[in-house]
């Protein structure tokens, strides 16, 4: 019986896997043109099993060579000759061709007419994994440049060498020359620009390497014909893609809470939302290198805050080394120009590292003390009472002289609050296409209840009043007849007012709270 996998590469004959024949064409494609490429994505982005597929498929026309610099240490770096032993033992043991290994080949040179040899009237593919494991290592730096200057020789028909070489790895390779200058590995010259990359003659790579819904589905179609569940397939498709994005490893491993996790084995939009539940409070690689990072990279956090926490809208631009950081990691995409963080799941978890660090607050201890069961009642929950009880321990707690604090952490002190009271049966996320410098919108899912809630900045009556136009048209749009709209007015005092009210208008309902 097949297993969903979230364990290194996946084999066909042992996992449920997604159809992902098309971004193999593309990809081969590329190949077929003689093409010299990087595969940069996350981290368990699927790289590793899309390497395996792509070699199937090429085996036909090609000699493969498929390795990885994973796990050799730092002994196969030491040295020109034993970098170059190393290198050819692997093509070798890949090959299973003994012509490949020849010990009179002692530096780059050498390696350069040996591969020239090799090559000649052979169509050879070298693949080579994990290349970030050598990325503080001048030698795989001088591999890039023999491959760079073969490539340019051959294409001026003066050379021959490897037909098409794919490199594959979380960074991209295009500039990983800076990231050696940053680390300190390499030092540039006095005449020598950080931007002289080795692999400057690497074509772009555009395959999309996400799950769209259709491709999710055509997993789920094999597990159905094995299990007979009735589940609706286009629609749990939807939703695990509402929540991942077309993550690969995310998707497989909610598909795998379903199967394992829940007793039930329930494949319906509330069996997702189960999976996502186990997700948000579960420890594993993605979330914990993604948990190091932002503790790790002081600009990163900073940027990731000013998004989910502040409200901003920041302008996509990849030259931005921060974007383009966070990017890399899959952590954002450009919407409209905008930077976005990428699915929910990773929306949910960094607004959940960001309240945990906020909980140690001492102002925040005195605002969370509030009892689970006098906002839930007979599972239900009742969020006009929640946000009455918060809009009562902030205006308590809430000094003059705090100002400054309170109109930047006031909608963490919001999520800080909330997140306990629904932790269990229920949770949040932020939605990011409706966030700007002046709104944030929070959907929260409690049982079989979801409750829309837009926090803003007191802005004048009638930028309140089109506030209320802005919520219709959220509720609307996810078919709600209730919403909650939380204002901070940071006023003077004499100014400010505080209200909890229910306004009717054109059939729906809005909680209208000023603190």
């Amino acid at each position: 019986m097949k297993k969903f996998n979230v364990l290194a590469n996946c084999v066909a004959d042992k996992h449920y896997m997604v159809d992902t024949s098309n971004k193999i064409a593309q990809i081969q494609a590329m190949v077929d043109e003689s093409l010299y490429f990087t595969i940069n994505r996350a981290r368990q982005y699927g790289k590793t099993t899309t390497l395996g597929q792509l070699k199937k498929a090429l085996m036909p026309d090609y000699i493969v060579a498929r390795m990885s610099f994973e796990g050799i240490g730092s002994i196969g770096f030491e040295t020109p000759v034993k970098f170059v032993h190393m290198f050819m033992r692997k093509i070798k043991t890949a090959l299973k061709d003994n012509n490949w290994f020849d010990d009179s080949v002692v530096n780059f040179e050498d390696l350069s007419a040996h591969i020239t040899k090799m090559c000649q009237n052979k169509k050879v593919v070298l693949m080579i994994d994990e290349v970030d494991m050598t990325s503080n290592n001048q030698m795989f730096l001088l591999l890039l440049g023999v491959l760079r200057d073969k490539f340019i020789s051959r294409n001026e028909s003066e050379d021959t060498t490897f037909h098409s070489v794919i490199l594959v790895g979380i960074y991209d390779i295009k500039n990983i020359k800076i990231k050696l200058i940053n680390e300190g590995p390499v030092t540039r010259g006095d005449n020598e620009g950080s931007h002289n990359s080795p692999w400057n003659i690497a074509a772009s790579f555009k395959v999309d390497m996400s799950f769209s819904p259709f491709e999710i589905a055509t997993m789920l179609r094999q597990y159905e014909a094995e299990h007979n569940t009735g589940m609706n397939i286009t629609t749990i498709s939807e939703e695990i893609y509402s929540y991942t994005g077309g993550y690969p490893f995310m998707v497989s491993r909610i598909c795998q809470c379903i199967d394992e996790d829940l007793e039930a084995k329930a494949w319906t939009v509330d069996g997702v939302q189960a999976a996502v539940k186990i997700m948000l409070n579960e420890k594993n690689t993605l979330f914990d290198d993604m948990r190091k990072n932002l503790e790790n990279h002081e600009e990163l956090r900073e940027f990731i805050r000013s998004i989910l926490i502040d409200g901003e809208t920041k302008s996509y631009r990849i030259d931005n080394p921060v974007i383009d950081f966070g990017t890399m990691f899959g952590y954002f995409h450009n919407v409209c120009g905008k930077v976005a963080i990428s699915n929910k799941l990773f929306e949910l978890r960094m607004t959940n590292y960001f309240i945990s660090k906020n909980e140690s607050d001492i102002s925040v201890k005195r605002i969370t003390g509030v009892l689970k069961e006098e906002i839930v009642s007979d599972g239900r929950f009742n969020m006009s009472l929640c946000i009455e009880k918060f809009a009562k321990h902030y205006y308590e707690m809430f000094r003059n002289e705090d100002i400054t604090f309170y109109e930047r952490h006031g909608r963490l002190l919001f999520l800080t609050y909330l997140q306990p009271l629904i932790n269990g049966r229920g949770f949040y996320h932020i939605e990011a296409q409706t966030r700007n410098t002046k709104r944030m919108d929070i959907v929260v899912d409690y049982g079989t209840d979801q409750f829309i809630i837009e926090l803003k900045l007191w802005k004048g009556d009638s930028r309140h009043n089109e506030d209320y136009t802005q919520l219709l048209s959220y509720m609307s749009s996810k078919g709600a007849s209730d919403g909650y709209l939380l204002t901070f007015d940071f006023r003077l005092e004499k100014n400010r007012e505080r209200r909890a009210e229910w306004i009717a208008i054109d059939g729906r309902r809005i909680f209208d709270v000023v603190i």
